[in-house]
């Protein structure tokens, strides 16, 4: 849910009053940010984790995954299409990393 909130805050100081974004590119953008910020908190979880023990607890995560991201991904489509800012919004599209989907919205990477 903090991945949710954050995005909120990003795309919500964007673009204040503006028309409404398109909601399929929002939930794209949206799903997309959730995954990659899931998935590198797992996967410092599980390299973290005693080797006999990662890929149980992988298991976990993707058991997880589907009801994490879907929990907040209505929010975040509202608010993306409030904010309707084609640049974050395809940024966050093509996004291949957490580094980068944090620079869509002009969050600092958080090892600076």
């Amino acid at each position: 849910m903090r991945t949710v909130t954050l995005l909120v805050a990003i795309l919500g100081v964007s673009v204040v009053g503006a028309c409404k974004g398109d909601p399929v590119k929002c939930e794209a953008a949206c799903r997309n940010y959730a995954k990659l910020n899931y998935w590198d908190v797992a996967n410092k979880d599980i390299a973290a984790a005693p080797a006999d023990k990662r890929e149980a607890l992988n298991k976990k995560y993707l058991a997880k995954f589907g009801g994490e991201v879907d929990e907040g991904v209505d929010v975040c489509v509202s608010q993306c299409s409030s904010a309707n800012n084609e640049k974050t919004i395809d940024c966050m599209i093509a996004a291949q990393n957490v580094t980068d989907v944090r620079k869509c919205g002009g969050e600092p990477d958080e090892k600076k």
